[in-house]
C-alpha cells in the first residue's frame, strides 16, 4: 500500500467514541486537575502524564490499530516535531510494526533520543527549506509503508479527541457539569478538531504562538491562511505548523471556534505555574493553553477544560524558561 491508498473518511463523533474505548482498554485515563485562578476554578487535563509524555498516543494508537495485518506488514512513516513522532513509534512497537519518523533538524534532542529509544528509525530534514510532507511520502512509497500525518488524518483527529470524552466525564463526576468551554494547545488542529466533535455543544478556543497563529487568523477569515514569511523563532517547537489542513480547518471553522495567540513570556509564566501549583513539567508548545487563560487572553467559566498537552522538553531549555 503506497502513502496515498489509505482509505479516505470523514471524522465524526461515533469514531470518537470508538477511538476512546480502544484507548481505555490499553491506557488509563490523564487526570483532570482543578486550578484556581483569580477565584476561578478551571480544570487542567494533564495529557503531559501520558507514557509518552503527549496526548499524540491516541491518534497514533487509533490509527495504527486499525490497520489491516497486511498494512501494518508494511510498517508506518510520519512526520513530526517529536510527540506524535513517539506517539507513532510506540504504537508501532506495541503492534510490531516498523517506524520511520522524518523529524525536523532542530528539534529538541530529548523527543529525537525518545523516539530512537522507541525503536523507531529517524530521518532528518530542514522545516525551513525542505518539505517534511514530500519526504515522508517518499519514504512511504518507497517501503510500502502507511503514512500517519500528525493532524491530516481521520484517525488522529478521532483519537485526539478522546481526550474531551474522558475530560467531560471526570468532570461530570466531579461537579455534575460537562465542559461549556475548552482551552486547547493549537499547531495544527488535530487535539482541537476532535475535541471539537467529542463535545459539539462546548466553545472551543485554539491557542498557538506568536507569529505562528495561522489557525485563528484562518478562523477570523473564514479561509486557510497559511504562517507568513520568516516566522519568528518560537520554543513552543511542537507548534510550528506553516499551513493548516482542509480537514481539520472545516470542524474548527464549523464549530464557530475562535484562536488567540500568546507570547513567550506568557507560556513562561504559564510553565512555572504548572510546576508550582500543579506539579507538573509541560514543554513550551503544552503550556500555551494556560498560558491564554493567565493572560486573560481566553474566556473561561467555573467549567472550562485546559489542555496542558505535553512535557517533552530538553532540561535547558526548561530551565531557561522557568528561571525567565
Amino acid at each position: 500500500m503506497t502513502a496515498q491508498s489509505h482509505t479516505i473518511r470523514t471524522p465524526d463523533r461515533e469514531g470518537v467514541l470508538r477511538a476512546a474505548e480502544k484507548i481505555a482498554a490499553i491506557l488509563p485515563p490523564t487526570p483532570l486537575l482543578p486550578l484556581e485562578i483569580d477565584g476561578r476554578t478551571i480544570w487542567c487535563k494533564a495529557e503531559s502524564l501520558q507514557p509518552i509524555g503527549a496526548f499524540k498516543i491516541r491518534g497514533a494508537w487509533h490509527r495504527l490499530s486499525d490497520l489491516s495485518e497486511a498494512e501494518r506488514a508494511g510498517g508506518v512513516v510520519a512526520f513530526s516535531s517529536g510527540n506524535h513522532a513517539q506517539g507513532i513509534a510506540w504504537s508501532a512497537r506495541r503492534l510490531g510494526m516498523t517506524a520511520t519518523i522524518v523529524m525536523p533538524a532542530d528539534a529538541p534532542q530529548a523527543k529525537v533520543d525518545a523516539t530512537r529509544a522507541l525503536g523507531a528509525n529517524v530521518v532528518t530534514y530542514d522545516r525551513m527549506t525542505e518539505s517534511r510532507e514530500a519526504i515522508s511520502v517518499k519514504l512511504a512509497d518507497e517501503h510500502g509503508a502507511i503514512l500517519v500525518p500528525s493532524f491530516d488524518d481521520p484517525w488522529v483527529v478521532e483519537g485526539q479527541g478522546s481526550a474531551a470524552i474522558e475530560a467531560a466525564d471526570q468532570l461530570e463526576a466531579m461537579t455534575g457539569k460537562r465542559p461549556t468551554r475548552m482551552v486547547i494547545c493549537c499547531g495544527g488542529g488535530g487535539l482541537a478538531s476532535g475535541c471539537a466533535l467529542a463535545l459539539p455543544d462546548t466553545q472551543i478556543t485554539v491557542v498557538e504562538p506568536e507569529g505562528w497563529g495561522d489557525f485563528g487568523e484562518s478562523l477570523r477569515q473564514g479561509h486557510i491562511v497559511p504562517v507568513g514569511p520568516n516566522p519568528p523563532p518560537t520554543r513552543c517547537d511542537a507548534l510550528q505548523t506553516l499551513r493548516i489542513a482542509p480537514l481539520t480547518f472545516d470542524i474548527l471553522h464549523g464549530r464557530g471556534a475562535i484562536g488567540v495567540a500568546v507570547t513567550e513570556t506568557e507560556v513562561a509564566a504559564a510553565m512555572r505555574l504548572a510546576m508550582t501549583s500543579l506539579g507538573l513539567v509541560l514543554e513550551p508548545g503544552g503550556a500555551v493553553a494556560l498560558a491564554a487563560v493567565l493572560a486573560g487572553k481566553a474566556q473561561v467559566d467555573d467549567s472550562t477544560v485546559i489542555t496542558l498537552s505535553g512535557r517533552n522538553v530538553d532540561l535547558p531549555t526548561y530551565a531557561a524558561m522557568i528561571g525567565a
